[in-house]
């Protein structure tokens, strides 16, 4: 059995273990009725409604997902693809003086300026040399967009959310806030989310 389906196994036992006091306390639900009192009504619905609802987000949260993985200098980062608009091999880029240290440059592409930032910076991880055959990773998520520079592309990856370590010792930057927890294959699982609304990262530059 591979890790995600015993994870899968895990996360179903501990719902049907819960079941029993589930039903325990859906019979005190029922057994009221707000007789002669409305409001108490209502509100006996509104529990009913939240406690038959609390299994499927608890399994949606439990639920294994998929992530893009990429490559950038020793280390390993995934993120969920519903924040990756395309992945390009980055052939050449502009420097942009006076912006901030992180961002590597500025890229025209097919006609849009898109800023190039470098994680390596970001999240204060020693920086080597760029490899000849570089990808850019664009990310976009409601109004925000920019490039994550990757030496390479390592395909998708499953995730399940109970493996992942909360935080490393030593991270620094701004990582501990873009992050979703560290499998335990040691890929760094960005919150796309979370990058893309971070204000720090929000450059700006004429074109």
């Amino acid at each position: 059995m591979n890790d995600n389906n015993a994870a899968s196994s895990a996360g179903d036992a501990a719902l049907w273990a819960a079941v029993p006091a589930r039903l325990a306390r859906l019979e005190s639900l029922l057994a009221g009725d707000g007789e002669g009192d409305p409001a108490a009504f209502e509100q006996q619905l509104r529990e009913r409604t939240a406690y038959w609802a609390e299994p499927e987000a608890v399994a949606a949260a439990q639920a294994p997902f998929e992530v893009l993985g990429f490559s950038l200098g020793d280390e390993c980062y995934g993120i969920v693809p519903h924040f990756v608009a395309e992945v390009v091999p980055l052939r050449q880029f502009t420097p942009l003086p006076g912006t901030p240290p992180f961002v590597l440059g500025i890229v025209n592409l097919r006609g849009r300026i898109v800023s190039v930032i470098d994680l390596r910076v970001l999240f204060e991880i020693p920086r080597r040399g760029l490899s000849e055959r570089n990808h850019l990773v664009l990310l976009q998520h409601d109004d925000m967009e920019f490039g994550v520079l990757a030496d390479a592309i390592l395909g998708m990856q499953w995730v399940s959310p109970q493996t992942l370590q909360p935080e490393l010792v030593g991270l620094s930057g701004i990582l501990p806030s873009c992050l979703l927890g560290i499998t335990p294959q040691q890929w760094v699982i960005l919150d796309g989310a979370k990058l893309l609304g971070n204000e720090k990262l929000q450059v700006e530059f004429n074109t």
